[in-house]
Order: C-alpha cells, then sequence, then structure tokens
C-alpha cells in the first residue's frame, strides 16, 4: 500500500463540477471563437478562462478538502 502512487483526487471532482460550470465556457468557446484569425495577437481570452476555472474550483474546493490525507 506505501509502495501505491497516490491518486489525485482533483481530476475526479473537476469532471463532476465542470457540468455546472457550463455558462462560463460557453462564454471561454464565443470569445475564442470570436478572436480567431486575430494575426496581431492583442486579442486574448484569459479572462473567460479563468472565469471556467475559478467556477470549476469553486466547485470542488469544499469536496477537496475532505479527500485529502
Amino acid at each position: 500500500m506505501a509502495d501505491e502512487e497516490p491518486v489525485d483526487q482533483k481530476k475526479y471532482l473537476e469532471d463532476g463540477c465542470k457540468p455546472k460550470c457550463v455558462k462560463q465556457l460557453r462564454s471561454y468557446e464565443a470569445c475564442v471563437k470570436r478572436i480567431q484569425g486575430d494575426e496581431s495577437g492583442h486579442k486574448h481570452c484569459t479572462g473567460q478562462y479563468f472565469d471556467y476555472w475559478s467556477c470549476v474550483d469553486k466547485c470542488v474546493a469544499p469536496s477537496l478538502f475532505t479527500k485529502l490525507k
């Protein structure tokens, strides 16, 4: 048992939380589609990307800390 590699529970919890953050994901995907073809490199979707992952993290956090050893 001590030789086993620990399993990252966060990945499994994130998969369960992603459906709860569809609005933020759609916003990010719409931004990516909107800026496709931008050659200047000035346009980006960083805000939408972080909004999505912030939503996922807020959903995961309460469950994650109960599973940590």
